[in-house]
């Protein structure tokens, strides 16, 4: 099962300050544990909400809003995806991870949707496709 890991901010961490080499370093040393035990998909930071747009959605209507976004606590501030057998696996992995800051964050665990949860729902392949591919899914193209 895949797993998307969104790490969240933690207090002051959106005003565009980076963290201490120290905390890289660390964070370096887990991923590379990460990709020693075969888990390791992909990850990056990203930048703070003042570089960032949100559009919102209301039926036709899309409204843009520049950043800074408020609720710091709620940011993404970067995300990683992992292949684990379950979510405990993903669980005991997130616990081990290094904290970057000294105030308080959050990481969220999220799976993903697999071919076979979406399968029921896909709309048919159009008489004289190829079949659809389930490999385009994991690449999250569906």
């Amino acid at each position: 099962m895949r797993v998307m890991v969104f790490m969240k901010a933690a207090e002051g961490s959106d005003n565009g300050e980076l963290p201490p080499p120290e905390a890289f370093e660390a964070m370096d040393r887990f991923t590379e544990e990460l990709v020693q035990a075969g888990v390791f998909v992909a990850a990056a930071g990203l930048k703070p909400t003042v570089e960032s747009k949100r559009i919102v959605f209301d039926g036709a209507s899309r409204t843009v809003i520049d950043g800074p976004f408020a609720e710091g606590h709620e940011l993404v501030v970067g995300f990683s995806i992992w292949e684990v057998k379950d979510m405990d696996e993903a669980l005991a992995w997130a616990l081990r991870a290094p904290s970057v800051s000294s105030a308080p964050g959050a990481i969220e665990l999220r799976p993903f949707y697999e071919f076979e949860d979406l399968a029921g729902v896909l709309p048919p392949d159009p008489e004289g496709a190829a079949p659809r591919d389930p490999t385009r899914l994991k690449l999250g193209v569906a």
